[in-house]
């Protein structure tokens, strides 16, 4: 996978795992993403939709002469992030 989602999938992955469908029921994260993501926070279901974008837009084809603009908006919010902590 290319890396203009890795920072939406590390996101969704740190909430997922910060998550109650994981630290109190004990499930898997993969399982709170298949069968119970109305139990995820509103966070976690926004980082799962827009990955599910990033990932789209990775295969339309005028999107990737124009660039994927998912997947950038993330990176610049993470590098953001890590400049100001």
């Amino acid at each position: 996978m290319s890396s203009s989602c890795d920072a939406l999938l590390r996101a969704l992955k740190t909430c997922l795992l910060e998550s109650d469908c994981v630290q109190k029921h004990g499930r898997l994260p993969s399982d709170c993403l298949k069968h119970h993501t109305n139990e995820l926070p509103q966070p976690c279901q926004n980082l799962r939709k827009a990955t599910f974008e990033c990932k789209r837009n990775m295969l339309d084809m005028r999107k990737r002469f124009r660039g994927n603009t998912v997947g950038m908006d993330a990176e610049k919010l993470s590098r953001e992030r890590a400049s100001v902590s």
